[in-house]
């Protein structure tokens, strides 16, 4: 095993466990935001993927609960993170590959999926996960705009649920 694939491995493991997150996000660009909270089970297939399992809450302003699964894993012969989202909110498979940065905090991962227009068209998009030193994490999600910069739509923070 090489320093790389350790590295992505550990940092992988580092997922595991029970979470409790917090969503805020946009219902579209510049929409009204919409704020959710649920939780997670994170473990792992072998040493060498992560499913990450969570169920949304259904929210004071009438959305339904949600239901999704983050898989996420370490390509050795591309050297790269690669992995896939679904969800009870949309009938589109994500399919992500990606990058661990240089301190080996942050997963930047690039997506294609259905564009923000509605126009039938596909967006690039990025998400990126921190793990910061207390075992916190951040996802936050953004689109790329026609300027080729990113706009962030959606951020969810996570802690470890109690007791666990």
């Amino acid at each position: 095993m090489t320093e790389t694939e350790r590295r992505a491995r550990e940092w992988l493991g580092r997922l595991a466990g029970e979470w409790t997150y917090e969503f805020e996000g946009d219902a579209e660009p510049g929409g009204a935001t919409v704020k959710d909270r649920g939780s997670e089970r994170a473990r792992s297939l072998g040493g060498l993927w992560m499913l990450c399992e969570a169920k949304g809450e259904p929210t004071e302003g009438g959305s339904a609960a949600t239901d999704s699964v983050l898989t996420l894993g370490f390509d050795s012969a591309r050297q790269r993170f690669v992995g896939t989202f679904v969800g009870s909110m949309s009938d589109y498979l994500w399919i992500y590959e990606g990058e661990l940065d240089a301190a080996g905090r942050v997963l930047t991962l690039a997506t294609e999926g259905p564009s923000f227009t509605g126009d039938g068209s596909m967006g690039q998009y990025r998400d990126t996960i921190e793990l910061d030193a207390h075992g916190a994490r951040v996802m936050t999600s953004s689109f790329r705009r026609s300027d080729d910069t990113y706009q962030t739509f959606m951020r969810m923070r996570y802690q470890r649920a109690a007791g666990r």
